[in-house]
């Protein structure tokens, strides 16, 4: 291994970055598997003691989530109802000593097909806040992950945080996954959706399926057909194979392309009809 840096302060990382390229470390729960049976290679930045960079904090229209917070951190947070998609990805995100020490940021820098996070972050609309030593920027979380693995993260930024919208009416959100297993397996689909209700009808709908295209997609054609449907009806009725000709799944040991767009279809039905059937909450 080459040089080795555990900043406390993010100024003293970000000028470390801006002089050489380092393989940015959190939870380490993605790296260090990818090293077993061989030592890290280059320089390694460890942000895991950089306090500014860890928790949770609600900032007038929005929630800030810091890049090092972990997915047990999520789960204990005392945050709206809203955030239960989010809450039952984390629960998915291995076991619970996953969970304790990887971090949110890093699933989405990781950048796997099958991240738990990314469906139900982008379900609400998530941003990703990143800073260098001379700028900082936010990009919404679908222009932040671009394929397999890669991400619009440049060289010498760190992602800072990950910043969630609150909605404009009462919301109600959620997650499901698809796997040969119940627990500690990876995803064959996952689906995070959020509806927004207003006087019994879906004022805004946000869905997104994970696993089935190099990067997880939206759905906006049935999000647009589902604005000003009554929640009291059966919303899996308005789910149309139209739907899911974004995604682009794979023939590959978990499930053939032709399953997988069968299962994102029904799979989004039956959320859609748990959330309708969910009362509202802020």
């Amino acid at each position: 291994m080459g040089l080795y840096l555990r900043p406390t302060e993010l100024a003293v990382a970000l000028a470390a970055l801006a002089e050489r390229p380092f393989t940015v470390l959190a939870g380490g729960t993605d790296v260090f598997p990818a090293q077993v049976g061989k030592p890290l290679a280059g320089d390694i930045l460890d942000i895991g003691k950089i306090g500014d960079l860890r928790g949770i904090s609600e900032c007038g229209d929005h929630f800030r989530v810091g890049a090092t917070t972990t997915w047990s951190d999520l789960l204990a947070a005392p945050l709206p109802a809203w955030f239960d998609g989010a809450k039952s990805a984390a629960r998915e995100v291995g076991g619970a000593q996953i969970q304790n020490a990887g971090t949110i940021a890093g699933n989405l820098c990781n950048a796997s097909p099958a991240a738990d996070g990314i469906p139900a972050l982008m379900s609400l609309d998530a941003s990703v806040e990143l800073a260098s030593r001379d700028d900082r920027r936010v990009l919404p979380l679908s222009d932040f992950v671009l394929g397999n693995r890669r991400t619009a993260r440049k060289a010498d930024e760190i992602v800072t945080a990950i910043l969630v919208p609150k909605p404009h009416h009462p919301a109600r959100a959620g997650f499901a996954k698809l796997g040969a297993r119940k627990y500690l397996v990876i995803s064959i689909v996952m689906v995070g959706a959020m509806l927004e209700v207003d006087a019994g009808r879906v004022a805004a709908a946000r869905i997104a399926v994970g696993a089935c295209s190099p990067v997880a997609r939206r759905l906006p054609t049935l999000e647009r057909r589902l604005l000003g449907a009554s929640i009291a009806r059966r919303l899996s009725d308005l789910v149309e194979p139209e739907d899911m000709r974004l995604l682009a799944p794979i023939d590959d040991a978990r499930g053939t392309a032709t399953y997988r767009l069968d299962a994102a279809r029904t799979m989004v039905g039956r959320l859609l009809d748990t959330l309708a059937s969910h009362g509202d909450s802020r």
